[in-house]
């Protein structure tokens, strides 16, 4: 364990906009970020400025050191990555290894489950845009948990720290979970896309000034609502400001 009992050293596989907002806030309940992965110019400088002065590390050399393991990589990466960290016996007993897709639940960690890892689905349910802005963000959102049953106080305790409030899916409702999010986040886009075009068509030079009070307030009523609005509805009140 890390000096300060009950601390873990961690390291981060994955330096899009999650992996390092995700370590910052770890690091800010007191753990040890040992080291983080990252592959461009982009990812680096990301990875320097929300964990300044942890070292850039590849990933096999990164997991044999860390008890927890935060792989925050694509969905179409996860599955291949780790496989093929366990098919190099890089996965270790009592190691916590955590992904934060929200596709999978555990069963994708079985090759890291088989090593004699402890499996954890952690999906922050929120949009990142890899900046600091996002730690104050997660303060606001809750974190999808899916682990084994005797692990869950596990994975809720490290939603905690990242400053979530953890929320159970069971692996059987994952893929629905995954649905929604998606549907939600896709949906979002494409109304804040089309409001945001019109408006520009009528001259606003600033649409987001207008847009997103109104988005937020009308996002509320329709979560407060017992019978949410379609997506016309909501459509028709953007286009028509309510």
């Amino acid at each position: 364990m890390s000096e300060r009992d009950g601390r873990l050293s961690v390291g981060i596989v994955g330096s899009g906009r999650v992996g390092p907002v995700l370590g910052a806030a770890l690091a800010g309940a007191g753990h040890r970020i040992v080291g983080i992965s990252a592959s461009s110019h982009e990812s680096r400088d990301r990875a320097e400025a929300l964990l300044p002065g942890v070292p850039i590390r590849d990933v096999p050399e990164l997991v044999a050191e860390a008890e927890l393991v935060v792989v925050a990589v694509p969905d179409s990466e996860l599955e291949l990555l780790v496989a093929g960290l366990a098919a190099v016996g890089a996965w270790q007993p009592g190691q916590i290894v955590v992904h934060t897709s929200p596709a999978y639940g555990i069963s994708v960690l079985e090759p890291a489950l088989m090593r004699g890892a402890i499996p954890v689905a952690l999906h922050p349910a929120m949009s990142f845009t890899g900046t600091s802005m996002d730690l104050a963000r997660l303060a606001e959102s809750y974190v999808v948990v899916t682990a084994p049953t005797p692990v869950l106080p596990i994975g809720q305790a490290l939603a905690v720290e990242m400053g979530g409030e953890p929320v159970v899916i069971h692996e059987a409702d994952r893929a629905a979970y995954a649905e929604a999010i998606s549907t939600a986040m896709t949906f979002s886009a494409a109304i804040v896309s089309q409001a945001t075009e019109i408006l520009r068509k009528t001259g606003v030079e600033n649409p987001a000034a207008i847009l997103a009070p109104l988005i937020r307030s009308t996002v509320d009523n329709a979560l407060r609502t017992s019978t949410p609005l379609s997506g016309q509805e909501i459509l028709g009140r953007l286009e028509g400001g309510l």
